[in-house]
């Protein structure tokens, strides 16, 4: 029998968790059925674990936990390096404009926009599922002090990446070798790389090169309020008005991103801002539903059709109703909008208005009534 370790934390043995045959994905608390096995006696018997034996058992344990703990910190490390190589690289562009589509359109109706960071972050907690599986073995083996210690030392390496600022990103090349390709092109949109885009410009390529959805540069540096970049675009002949597969122009996209100042200069080279997406919706729609006050109040100026109907007929109003935009209604209200209009359903915008929102119902009746003033803030 080999020499047991004076401390009962070495290891002594393979472990129990399964590490060796199966890896992180088959770890099986093997500790505590071991354990069982030399404690429950058979029938009509009383026995007792020589404190040898057990504190070989409980080495074992201890390493297998180590080697959980080890396996899940480089796992994880892995995956921090990786999301770090992409971020550091670009190749990654926003999902809003890889993945918009006709049903994301009608879901930002209906619900406003959605959350693309927090859906990257639900990927990332799924892909760390194993990971997660690791640390529940490591609790069923009953080791919770080296859990403990684990979310420590996470917690203490959180903070301390919170402290060291990021490093900037790599300074652009001053000149670019070869041919610019589309993608490329597109890709400097996003990203804002003034260099890439004059450079492919120069080349003799089109301002108004596009991907398969018919997105272009100018659809994509609006999103994003890269407004030197849609200067250079529009300098270069780009078309304000090119409509992408949504029938979208760049001052949906702008009104999308919440860029007022992308809307402003879009509109300087004779963007129409009455123009319908394939939900017949208008900028004034888009920028109601993502919540953007001062483009709904710039767009309201301009003199836009504030009671525009979309496919569905819904105005702006409805649709700020339907998403309790408190402060968005009260504008429109100001501005004129049309309490009785009914979509295709017979619905006012008040009919939108759920039971508990009861201070927009209680401002939407009172604009109601014909007696009923509301004076106009100073």
């Amino acid at each position: 029998m080999a020499k047991l370790p004076q401390s009962c934390g070495a290891a002594t043995a393979d472990g129990a968790l399964g590490l060796r045959d199966g890896g992180a994905g088959s770890i099986k608390p093997c500790g505590q059925q071991s354990r069982r096995q030399h404690q429950e006696p058979g029938p009509g018997k009383e026995e007792r674990l020589h404190p040898a034996q057990d504190c070989a058992l409980r080495a074992d344990m201890e390493l297998d936990v180590q080697r959980a703990k080890d396996l899940i910190e480089q796992k994880l490390a892995e995956e921090e390096e990786e999301e770090k190589r992409l971020k550091e690289d670009g190749t990654r562009e926003p999902p809003a404009v890889e993945r918009m589509s006709t049903p994301d359109l009608e879901e930002e109706k209906r619900r406003g926009p959605r959350n693309w960071g927090l859906e990257a972050i639900k990927g990332q907690e799924r892909v760390r599922k194993s990971s997660v599986d690791l640390r529940r073995e490591i609790i069923d083996v009953g080791s919770i002090q080296r859990l403990i210690e684990l979310r420590k030392q996470r917690r203490q390496r959180r903070e301390e990446r919170a402290a060291t600022p990021e490093p900037p990103p790599p300074p652009e090349p001053l000149e670019i070798e070869g041919p610019v390709e589309p993608e490329t092109f597109l890709r400097a949109a996003v990203q804002g790389k003034m260099r890439v885009i004059e450079k492919f410009l120069a080349d003799g390529g089109s301002p108004d090169t596009c991907d398969e959805f018919h997105r272009t540069a100018l659809h994509r540096s609006s999103l994003e309020g890269h407004t030197d970049i849609l200067q250079k675009l529009l300098d270069s002949g780009a078309t304000v008005n090119f409509r992408d597969r949504l029938d979208c122009t760049a001052v949906h996209w702008a009104c999308r991103g919440g860029h007022l100042d992308a809307v402003k200069l879009l509109q300087d080279h004779g963007a129409d801002l009455n123009l319908k997406d394939k939900l017949l919706s208008t900028p004034l729609h888009v920028a109601a539903r993502t919540g953007h006050l001062d483009i709904v109040e710039h767009l309201i100026h301009c003199g836009v059709d504030i009671n525009s109907p979309d496919r569905e007929g819904d105005t702006a109003l409805h649709d700020a109703t339907r998403l309790s935009r408190y402060k968005i209604i009260k504008m429109l209200i100001l501005y004129g909008a049309d309490m009785m209009a009914k979509n295709h359903a017979g619905k006012t915008p008040t009919d939108l208005v759920q039971q508990w929102q009861v201070d927009t119902r209680q401002a939407l009746e009172t604009k109601e009534q014909p007696q009923g003033e509301m004076e106009v803030p100073v």
